[in-house]
């Protein structure tokens, strides 16, 4: 039994969890299915969220490559690199060898590239000011704050297992949040 609960304060207390954890778990999967459709940011074509985002860190930094883009956004080389084959053959990203280096593939936005990006920035604001706008008809700005505060929390605890091995060790104290 887990840290001296009685089986009833056991199912009490799983049942607690499980309805916050299937709350975030029904949300991960929406949102997931989300930034997989294919949208138009308002240049006519449809990419995804995936692929814009990864536009427009490109577009952010240009020469970056895949190795970096594949650390900041946590995912393997492989699976950044078949998104840029994506972007390249859709004409939005070009790759260049530079410096005599034959070895590393530096990114760069093509123009349509570039107009996408913006679009998609221009897209990004008009949808984050609706949703926003939607959430503060039923919480304070203040509670949107704590929200982002607690998700970037959340992010950090994902992105160190060490740290989240040691949160387990503080079980009790998060017992008095039920």
């Amino acid at each position: 039994m887990a840290r001296g609960l009685g089986s009833e304060s056991l199912q009490s207390t799983f049942e607690k969890l499980s309805a916050k954890a299937d709350s975030l778990y029904k949300f991960v999967v929406m949102y997931n299915d989300y930034i997989g459709e294919a949208k138009d940011y308002g240049t006519g074509r449809c990419v995804t969220m995936r692929e814009v985002h990864l536009l427009t860190a490109i577009e952010e930094n240009p020469g970056t490559t895949v190795t970096e883009l594949a650390e900041i956004w946590n995912r393997t080389k492989g699976a950044i690199c078949q998104t840029v084959t994506r972007l390249e053959k859709a004409g939005y990203v070009l790759r260049r060898k530079e410096g005599g280096d034959t070895k590393t593939v530096h990114l760069y936005p093509s123009e349509e590239g570039i107009k996408l990006s913006k679009a998609h920035k221009a897209y990004d604001m008009a949808e984050l000011m609706k949703t926003l706008q939607n959430l503060l008809k039923h919480h304070t700005t203040e509670e949107i704050d704590v929200f982002y505060r607690v998700l970037a929390t959340y992010i950090e605890l994902m992105e160190d297992p060490f740290q989240l091995a040691a949160a387990e060790q503080d079980g009790p104290a998060a017992l008095d949040l039920l």
